[in-house]
């Protein structure tokens, strides 16, 4: 009698099935008693949250029935305030925790370990989601993304892309000129900057992102405070080259956005069809008139002087001053015209303020309600990542709790809307931390 033998290729059909979890059943996670702050409402409402696999599936003042098989998880809210996960959208996860010139002299994987770290303190705290703009943060998005290591959903640019003298350029001035024969810089090597000195060259360095998987393109379209080479006045690149980024980004169904600060800088770009401006504190009426009349999203951020810590040089420090002088200008004129402002820190060799996330976000209290500033971290903050179109690296709707969306949350012990300062003692105040379903930190006993 013979016996059976099952084919190989059966063999191999069921072990992958079986390393999938293909058969596994979806979970499904009841959070009972929670107030419900949805991301758009001022208003909360006291209810149920049913979460299927990664959705939010059903919301209800009402009861959920759930069948109470092994399969389902109930957790009591405790009455506790529950929201969308914070954004941040203006981000830098291999900048934020390390001086600048341990970043440019410390060895990649270094790097990569510390900036592992801080995106799971940042996780910890509360945002559920950045977009990075600039750095070499790819390798760092797949070992999130592969849950190698706690993290935040991250929209990658890639590589800043600069000219010669702009605010990406990290060389040192005996390195000028450049030569070809010599090869890649250090910062180009390791993809944290791309120089690219005409319309033909940014081309090639956006397409190069683009392909490594940016979901949006960042250009450095004026002077800045941490750069060695340019004061803030400066406008860097000309339209025909910020036009040829743009070209690259829109047939693959993104944008561009740009670093600027001046009116003559944010001008140029929205003329060259970039989406986004990130800071823009020395703007003028006019341009804010322009950015309005083109639909064109402004990510604006809380600088304000705290006082020298030494974090920058003589000549960066100057600047930053000159820089924070037009912060409340650039706020107050926003306001006038009504628009949908992105929050973002743009925390920079900065470990103590990197640390800090939710002491970033109060400082918006300077101009904003409790309730705007929420709604800025969240469902304003979503707007913005959707830009990315089908290149965003994650399906799904963020920055409301609402049936259909993705479960992103947090839990908080007592309610933001009254009192924002709960979130600068996250260890105490932050009961729980979910990300695409799956729960990180959980306080509740």
């Amino acid at each position: 009698m013979k016996t059976f033998k099952p084919s190989l290729w059966i063999l191999t059909l069921v072990l992958v099935a079986l390393s999938q979890n293909l058969f596994a059943q979806t979970k499904t996670l009841l959070i009972n008693n929670v107030e419900i702050f949805n991301g758009t409402d001022e208003k909360t409402i006291l209810g149920n949250i049913l979460i299927e696999g990664n959705t939010i599936s059903k919301i209800s003042t009402a009861p959920i029935p759930t069948n109470k098989s092994a399969n389902v998880q109930i957790i009591d809210g405790k009455g506790k305030f529950l929201m969308p996960g914070l954004i941040d959208a203006h981000y830098h996860a291999m900048f934020s925790s390390l001086s600048q010139i341990a970043l440019l002299t410390s060895n990649i994987g270094f790097v990569n370990l510390v900036a592992g770290k801080n995106a799971e303190n940042l996780l910890m705290k509360g945002f559920t989601s950045i977009r990075d703009l600039g750095g070499p943060v790819f390798g760092l998005k797949q070992a999130i993304d592969n849950k190698v290591i706690p993290g935040p959903r991250i929209w990658p640019s890639g590589a800043f892309i600069s000219q010669t003298g702009g605010h990406g350029d990290f060389r040192l001035p005996n390195e000028i000129p450049s030569d070809p024969s010599n090869g890649l810089t250090y910062a180009e090597r390791i993809n944290a900057a791309a120089i690219a000195d005409s319309p033909d060259a940014v081309r090639l360095r956006a397409r190069e992102q683009l392909m490594l998987g940016a979901s949006q393109i960042k250009l450095m379209a004026g002077g800045g405070v941490s750069s060695i080479y340019d004061p803030l006045d400066v406008t860097q690149y000309t339209e025909a080259e910020i036009r040829a980024a743009v070209e690259a980004a829109e047939n693959w169904g993104t944008y561009v956005t740009v670093h600027a600060y001046t009116p003559r800088a944010i001008q140029q770009a929205i003329r060259a069809g970039v989406k986004c401006i990130d800071h823009g504190q020395l703007i003028d009426e006019e341009t804010v008139k322009m950015m309005v009349e083109k639909d064109v999203i402004w990510s604006l951020q809380p600088f304000v002087d705290e006082g020298d810590k030494g974090v920058l040089s003589p000549e960066s420090r100057a600047k930053q001053l000159e820089m924070y002088q037009g912060t409340d200008t650039a706020f107050e004129l926003a306001k006038k015209y009504n628009m949908k402002i992105a929050y973002g820190t743009d925390v920079l060799f900065d470990a103590q303020k990197a640390a800090q996330p939710g002491l970033q976000l109060v400082k918006m209290k300077r101009w904003f309600s409790n309730f705007q500033i929420l709604q800025m971290a969240t469902v304003n903050n979503a707007q913005l990542l959707e830009l990315s179109g089908k290149r965003s690296p994650y399906s799904g709707k963020l920055g409301v709790i609402a049936e259909g969306a993705l479960a992103d949350l947090i839990l908080v012990d007592g309610n933001l809307i009254q009192n924002l300062e709960l979130i600068t003692e996250p260890e105490k105040n932050i009961m729980m931390v979910m990300k695409d379903g799956v729960i990180y930190k959980n306080m509740l006993k």
